[in-house]
């Protein structure tokens, strides 16, 4: 079994590896994504983006997309490689979190730059006050079903 190290070693590797796959030409801007499931799989992804910038994917989606077509659910952890360690954008802070651990906060990010040591978050850190299906839920008191 690895080292947590090793893990994270091997994520942010495999991260940079999608990058280097991205297809960028508008923003210039690759990002590279790999998520560890609950299985202990590992799932890529890469931003693709488009002239209609709407339609553009980023990395972390597409590794989420690949995931759950696979049939998995969980994300157990998260590396992410760009050029400056920037952290996931909203929109994909917000998917991650459809498939997180129900404790937000047991999920490690790590954001790793092209220079210097990654830095490790966890998925609450970086979008603490989240929309959780549990907003979605009504019980019989509030005179609505479940």
């Amino acid at each position: 079994m690895k080292s947590d190290q090793a893990l994270w070693n091997d994520l942010i590797e495999r991260a940079r590896e999608a990058r280097s796959r991205a297809y960028a030409p508008y923003s210039g801007y690759a990002v590279g994504a790999a998520i560890l499931d609950a299985e202990g799989r590992v799932w890529t992804g890469c931003n693709v983006e488009n002239a209609s910038y709407g339609l553009s994917l980023c990395a972390e989606r597409v590794a989420v997309a690949r995931m759950v077509a696979a049939g998995s659910r969980e994300i157990a952890a998260l590396a992410v490689a760009t050029r400056d360690g920037a952290p996931p954008c909203g929109l994909c802070l917000q998917t991650l979190i459809e498939f997180a651990p129900a404790d937000a906060s047991s999920l490690g990010v790590a954001l790793a730059a092209d220079e210097g040591h990654p830095r490790v978050f966890s998925l609450s850190d970086l979008l603490p006050h989240a929309f959780r299906t549990s907003r979605l839920r009504r019980t019989e008191a509030e005179g609505r079903s479940v």
